[in-house]
């Protein structure tokens, strides 16, 4: 059976070009669909160009600033907790990044509702907008011996907006680029959004390293610590341009024509799909964790527990992000050919038993063994990231998918995602052990390998419209 619409959600034409395709549907007599259609994006390679674009740099956004906090975590201490001692501070510090967090499942529920009730691509659009502006305004705060407490105060608000406005960013941009992938490659587009992750954490880190190679620790104080941040407008508004000219994605729009778009999207999450979030959450606990802990809380770790120089710890973790950059997409098809939870099993696994040697050799204080076990551990962490993206979004039904996504994504990086530098810090401090970020990966690895094993298989299925 086919089923063609030439009408949009809010019934202007959409013409069956490739750069505003037709939305086709197929279930070709399929069985394995239970009374499901599945969607056959029609679309062009100028189209899909587009959507990588568009998706590509909303996170790279999001994650620069992400990358600059934590990469600049020392200097940003001693700007706004000048009075603490640096553990003290440092651990005030990664409290504000960790706080930033906890508004992320409210956001998850706010921007699940818009992209699966009004749309993916308003949704993104606003995202983008305010997250970037957010980041632009941090470089903007006068620091603690200017305006005394109020500074760490502007600090932990905007960071509180950005916490916000960043809930949407990777759930939507994994499901625009899911619902409009080829079937038997959509592993491979939603590689692309951890992929621009990496290259915001990459930009960071070249960032942070030049800075603090060319400036002494005065001028990074007075004024060079915000260069990176006041970059965060021109690329925002770029990403916006970018997303508002494209149609919103096939699933989407023939939901909202048959009129089967929920009014309540996360209430119809929790009452139908409580299983499949459940499982979400866990799975992405090794992500949350692995993620903050081995390419943004690093550098701070190298430098200030193990003692390496600041320009050796940000050239270290540079190198480590450029090669998970190329890993990313391996994954991604290794994801399309060999199955999601595979590789998302092979992935917890390896964190079970590496990661507790891999720090052990990070301590030997050599600059070439330091790159060598991040690398390592940058490869293990792609076989979770770069599957993550396409097993989730496949959880879950086109209706409540950003829902789902959101919520679940935003769930775990909450609790222990935005959590992860600080309970590195604090654990480090309460049992004088350089191995406990370690032991905290490899929990997080567990919870995960057994939320993964409960789950269905999601690669080469027909994704759920209904």
């Amino acid at each position: 059976m086919k089923l063609s619409k030439t009408r949009a959600g809010n019934g202007a034409p959409v013409p069956g070009t490739k750069d505003t395709p037709a939305v086709a549907f197929s279930n070709d007599g399929d069985p394995s669909l239970s009374g499901q259609r599945r969607l056959e994006p029609n679309v062009g390679r100028d189209t899909r160009r587009k959507v990588i674009a568009a998706s590509f740099i909303g996170n790279f956004v999001e994650w620069f600033d992400y990358a600059v906090y934590g990469y600049l975590a020392v200097t940003i201490t001693a700007v706004f907790f000048p009075e603490s001692d640096p553990q003290t501070g440092l651990l005030m510090t990664f409290a504000l990044f960790a706080i930033s967090f906890l508004v992320r499942p409210l956001g998850g529920f706010v921007w699940g509702h818009i992209g699966d009730r009004i749309g993916r691509r308003t949704a993104l659009s606003w995202s983008i907008l305010i997250m970037s502006a957010a980041t632009f305004c941090i470089a903007l705060i006068p620091g603690y011996a200017t305006i005394g407490i109020w500074a760490p105060i502007l600090l932990l608000i905007i960071r509180v907006v950005q916490g916000f406005s960043a809930s949407g960013e990777y759930a939507g941009a994994s499901a625009f680029l899911v619902e409009y992938a080829p079937p038997n490659r959509r592993g491979l587009y939603a590689a692309v959004v951890p992929a621009s992750t990496a290259t915001g954490l990459l930009l960071g880190s070249l960032l942070a390293a030049l800075l603090t190679g060319l400036l002494d620790d005065s001028q990074m104080q007075d004024w060079g610590w915000r260069l990176p941040f006041l970059l965060a407008a021109p690329m925002g508004l770029i990403g916006r341009y970018i997303r508002t000219k494209l149609e919103d994605t096939p699933a989407f729009r023939a939901l909202a024509e048959e009129d089967h778009a929920v009014k309540a999207p996360v209430k119809d999450m929790f009452r139908t799909h409580w299983r499949q979030l459940l499982q979400a959450v866990g799975a992405v606990l090794l992500n949350a964790v692995g993620f903050y802990v081995i390419l943004s809380y690093m550098p701070t770790y190298l430098s200030e527990e193990l003692g390496l120089g600041a320009t050796e710890s940000y050239v270290a973790t540079t190198i480590a992000l450029l090669t998970y950059i190329g890993f990313i997409f391996l994954t991604g098809m290794l994801s399309d050919r060999f199955g999601r939870k595979k590789v998302l099993i092979s992935a917890s696994v390896l964190f079970i038993l590496l990661t507790v040697p891999a720090f052990s050799l990070l301590g030997t204080g050599n600059f070439l063994v330091i790159v060598l076990v991040q690398i390592l551990l940058g490869a293990m962490l792609t076989l979770n990231d770069g599957t993550l993206p396409s097993f989730l979004a496949e959880m879950f039904p086109t209706r409540v998918r950003y829902s789902g996504f959101a919520v679940s994504f935003n769930l775990s990086n909450a609790l222990f995602g935005g959590t992860a530098p600080m309970m590195a810090t604090l654990l480090i401090a309460a049992t004088a052990n350089d191995l406990a970020p370690a032991f905290y990966l490899v929990a997080a690895a567990v919870i995960s390998l057994v939320a993964v094993a409960l789950s269905r298989e999601t690669s080469n299925q027909p994704l759920r419209h209904e």
